[in-house]
């Protein structure tokens, strides 16, 4: 039961003498991802480890929970080393089922509830996973039905919820019977064959083109990528770390779930909605909060003044506005931003950066070992200090290439190892600190007859009217100048204005006239890509595809 599984082709190793530098030097976690779990299980076993709604799991309950649940896993003949798709919404028991998964040597495939056959079947296609696992309580949808018919019978499903039917395995079954001592021997049989090179997790890509890509996240490198965001945003034991995004999103895990465990504080795990969002950072006090772009109103909430606790707000997903970073910093709370993918780098602005660095920045790379480079997008060559390039990445906790895909990673890796991110960013100098800007993906610039406009910048600039809550600028083709600029706005309160106002908007912030929208589109709200809740701007650009300016 001990033994690894062998390497697998379709995994791109780290080259030896990086993989070893990083053991040697600490940025690689010797243990495997559910040892270093049990680690501070043991140092505060008596602290909250999760709280979700009404659910409060202490470190000693989780670790024992999910041993027992491990050996179920075991007992059903799950091989190590083999992947298992996961489609769950947050709860304390989906937190439980994370750490089982790890504990039974099985590699979670972090899908979302959203995903539906085009995705899962091309995911399961690339990993070949031996279980589902998934929520039988999830509102809308019957995830337990579109898992059975997924497997036709290869896989094992495995419900979890209090509406569990027959014929699939009962994830509150698992283990039952096993005695502690018992299920931790299982457990301690399994890791003894966890190597930090192995793949310990399989993230997926944004997927802002065709099926998610799958990243695997290595026993050694992921437990440290958490680690290191902790230490940065300077966690204790002590604090409370409110999370709403999806809990197995590459963010959930670093910011949510490794990352409070990795220094014994306590997860508070909401949903993603704006209530919860507020019911975590008031009844539940947070003290910590990740505010992703599509609830950056969440700052201007009068309930805010309810959130006693909050000590810090992490801004996330796009640029901060100045009335979303002045609401937050005029009640006494450090605000910052942070920029991290599933593929591995992460960028924070650091505590003690002046606000100007904290608002306009997403500060420096978290960790010593990641290197970073600014290339002309697509080519090798750096490009001048200060100027907005491909942001390029290479470090402990960076994939190498991507799962099964290896055309893909011709493209998407230069030659000495960097990760091309499709992000656009700058190095910039700040009030004397060097640190990072990030503006938008490149295909996010629009080709106005040569004139690039980038848009991130004027949907920031869109934004500061007091009428609007939320804009997304794409391109519209165009036969003379190739692409013109189209902004989709959603209106406060139901506020409606004509182009000409937008613009003279934009005028009298003195932006340039070229990069003015052409056409505006008002919405209720924006169509979104997933749970996540980024703005599907491919639902955007098709639409914008039969659209001509409204004014030249």
């Amino acid at each position: 039961m001990n033994a690894h599984p062998a390497p697998s082709p379709d995994a791109v190793p780290f080259p030896a003498e990086f993989a070893t530098r990083y053991l040697a030097e600490g940025a690689w976690d010797r243990r495997p991802l559910a040892v270093a779990f049990q680690a501070t299980a043991a140092r505060v076993p008596e602290r909250p480890a999760v709280v979700c709604g009404e659910t409060t799991l202490t470190y000693r309950e989780l670790d024992e929970l999910s041993d027992r649940r491990a050996a179920g896993l075991v007992a059903l003949g799950l091989p190590p080393g083999s992947a298992v798709l996961l489609q769950l919404a947050n709860s304390a028991q989906a937190v439980v089922v994370w750490y089982a998964l790890l504990k039974a040597g099985l590699v979670p495939v972090c899908t979302l509830p959203l995903h539906r056959g085009h995705e899962i079947g091309a995911i399961a296609a690339q990993t070949g996973p031996v279980a589902h696992v998934v929520d039988a309580d999830l509102p809308g949808f019957d995830l337990v039905s579109f898992a059975v018919e997924q497997a036709g019978g290869a896989r094992h499903v495995i419900a979890l919820g209090a509406r569990v039917p027959e014929g699939v395995v009962d994830f509150a079954t698992l283990g039952e019977g096993v005695t502690a001592e018992e299920a931790r021997a299982t457990v301690r049989r399994v890791q003894e064959g966890r190597r930090p090179e192995d793949i310990a997790v399989f993230q997926l890509s944004g997927g802002t083109t065709g099926v998610p890509k799958v990243i695997p996240r290595l026993h050694g490198e992921y437990w440290y990528n958490a680690a290191q965001y902790a230490r940065v945003l300077g966690w204790q034991e002590t604090d409370k770390i409110g999370f709403n995004g999806p809990f197995a999103h590459n963010a959930g895990i670093i910011c949510g779930i490794h990352g409070p465990h990795s220094v014994g504080a306590a997860l508070i795990l909401g949903h993603p909605t704006l209530e919860s969002l507020i019911d975590v950072l008031t009844r539940q006090k947070a003290t910590d909060i990740v505010l992703g772009a599509f609830v950056y109103d969440a700052a201007l909430h009068p309930a805010m003044d309810e959130a006693t606790e909050l000590k810090r707000v992490i801004f996330s997903g796009k640029k901060v506005a100045p009335k979303h970073f002045d609401a937050v910093t005029s009640r006494g709370v450090w605000a910052g931003q942070l920029f991290g993918m599933g593929e591995g780098l992460c960028m924070v602005t650091p505590l003690d950066a002046p606000p100007s660095v904290r608002a306009e920045t997403v500060g420096v790379p978290i960790s010593p070992y990641d290197e970073v480079r600014i290339l002309e997008p697509g080519g090798d060559d750096p490009v001048p200090e200060g100027e907005p390039g491909e942001l390029c990445a290479r470090g402990p906790y960076t994939l190498r290439g991507y799962y099964a895909a290896p055309e893909h990673n011709k493209r998407a890796f230069t030659p000495d190892g960097f990760y091309r991110t499709g992000d656009l960013a700058a190095r910039r100098v700040v009030d004397g600190v060097v640190c990072y800007t990030v503006e938008g993906r490149i295909k996010d610039l629009i080709n106005r007859g040569g004139e690039k406009i980038n848009a991130e910048e004027v949907e920031l600039l869109l934004v500061r009217h007091p009428d609007i809550v939320e804009a997304a600028l794409v391109a519209m083709p165009d036969p003379r100048l190739g692409e013109r600029a189209c902004a989709y706005v959603v209106g406060r309160a139901g506020a409606r204005h004509d182009i000409t106002a937008i613009r003279a908007w934009l005028e009298s912030l003195g932006v340039a006239k070229y990069k003015w929208p052409e056409r505006v589109v008002w919405l209720d709200e924006m169509p979104r890509a997933s749970e996540v809740g980024k703005v599907d701007k491919k639902v955007l650009r098709r639409d914008a595809e039969g659209r001509t300016p409204e004014l030249r």
